[in-house]
């Protein structure tokens, strides 16, 4: 199937035949727009450009490129002459629905360094700079909208009684939730990130060269050059009741800060927890809003504790042949990716300090990680709530056990010899007849 002719031109024409592979500090073509990260103002502040289109190049005043993880496919939708290389949107009618801010931390440069907070407010402060026909491509990195969930979950939960229909909260006996939703693509402060991680900012630079195949040589040439927009997945925020209470000390919040697992959330696999944990997060939520407070579910796209979904797989197998304990359960992770968790929850606090959380009076997570950045970012959390037991999946109780272990919260102790007697389920097709020989060993 071949991609649709489009008028555009071809790749030898479309751009300029000199190749710009990097830049460099004081070039004569090189005049970007000064960034001061933690100003107040966002006129003095600065816009973050990023765009390599011919009118803006010059003005970039950052790495990278928008869309995050996504922005490889603008490049195929160019290549394949689906998008012109210097399209410009049109941010007519796509301001948020809900004012949010400004907050205490947003002109703080040390509170938030992972995110742009004026992100949602480009095309409004900075109209003058993009006007026109030689306006700068300059882009928004968060959006906010109104929206309406539909889970299964809940609308069992309205049937039990365990969630009332107010028409505001939980909109009908189908358990529909209305709900604000917020949007965010990362925008690292590169000092900020590496001061976050207690690193050289030389290092991190390096680190993000190497690991990229060498994608951003401006990381290694551009030292002026403070901010990177990664290659990488940002967040979602859903928020329960009136945005504006998130912020108000005078009300409870309840919030659950969950990081993406595509095999449960979506698909319901029952090897972890992810999607009853979830799932018991937003019901909370929905409960803490319909009594006059507030709810925050804030989802990260971190697949398999940031190691991949690939990754995830491999240890899965790695687990299920080599029978399936709790005492192994990080240890199988270490053995194919070296590391058991790559989510490093130093970041996570500043979506929270964004909305101008205070503090946290209903925590639904268990984990230690979590618990620690938060409060370590200044907002207390008054009340931790563990996962009940009634909804812990059979084959998770290997994660669970093993996470209890290692210091996630519980009211319960988990020893090292309690976790050699959690088995996980086999690969069985029946009791007797194993996966292995069903799947296996087949001709395909």
């Amino acid at each position: 199937m071949h991609a649709p002719e489009k008028s555009l031109p071809q790749a030898e024409s479309r751009f300029s035949k000199r190749i710009v592979l990097t830049t460099y500090p004081g070039q004569a073509t090189v005049k970007p727009i000064p960034l001061v990260w933690g100003e107040a103002d966002p006129q003095k502040r600065g816009p973050v450009i990023v765009s390599r289109q011919a009118n803006t190049l010059a003005s970039r005043n950052a790495i990278g490129a928008h869309g995050g993880s996504y922005s490889t496919y603008f490049a195929l939708a160019n290549a394949s002459n689906n998008i012109a290389f210097d399209y410009k949107p049109d941010f007519t009618h796509t301001e948020p629905p809900v004012r949010f801010g400004p907050q205490p931390a947003w002109s703080d440069p040390d509170k938030i360094v992972a995110m742009d907070p004026f992100g949602h407010e480009v095309p409004s402060i900075f109209k003058d700079l993009m006007s026109g026909k030689d306006g700068l491509d300059i882009r928004p990195t968060i959006s906010i909208t109104r929206a309406k969930l539909t889970l299964l979950e809940m609308e069992l939960a309205v049937k039990n009684g365990d969630l009332k229909v107010d028409g505001k909260v939980v909109l009908n006996e189908k358990g529909e939730l209305a709900v604000t939703k917020v949007a965010v693509d990362p925008v690292w402060h590169l000092p900020g990130v590496a001061k976050r991680f207690g690193v050289e900012e030389s290092t991190l630079r390096r680190s993000l060269f190497e690991y990229t195949g060498g994608m951003y040589p401006e990381l290694i040439t551009r030292n002026d050059i403070k901010v990177f927009l990664p290659p990488i997945g940002g967040l979602t925020c859903y928020i329960f009741g009136d945005p504006a209470k998130v912020s108000d000390e005078k009300v409870r919040l309840a919030c659950r800060i969950h990081d993406e697992c595509n095999g449960s959330d979506v698909f319901m696999s029952d090897i972890c927890t992810c999607r009853p944990y979830l799932m018991y997060g937003i019901q909370e939520c929905a409960k803490e809003a319909q009594e006059g407070g507030s709810g925050l579910v804030v989802y990260f796209r971190k697949e398999g504790r940031a190691l991949g979904e690939v990754t995830k797989y491999l240890v899965y197998n790695l687990r299920k042949r080599t029978g399936d304990s709790a005492d192994k359960y990080f240890s199988s992770t270490e053995q194919v990716a070296g590391v058991k968790d790559m989510r490093f929850q130093e970041l996570m606090p500043d979506i929270l300090l964004w909305l101008g959380v205070r503090k946290i009076d209903k925590m639904l997570s268990m984990s230690n990680m979590k618990h620690d950045a938060i409060v370590g970012a200044g907002i207390p959390i008054h009340e931790r709530v563990e996962l009940p037991d009634e909804l812990i999946p059979e084959d998770s109780k290997v994660e669970i056990e093993a996470k209890i272990n290692s210091g996630y919260f519980s009211n319960r102790q988990v020893t090292q010899e309690d976790l050699t007697k959690v088995k996980g389920r086999g690969w069985a097709a029946t009791h007797t007849e194993s996966i292995t020989n069903v799947y296996e060993d087949q001709d395909h």
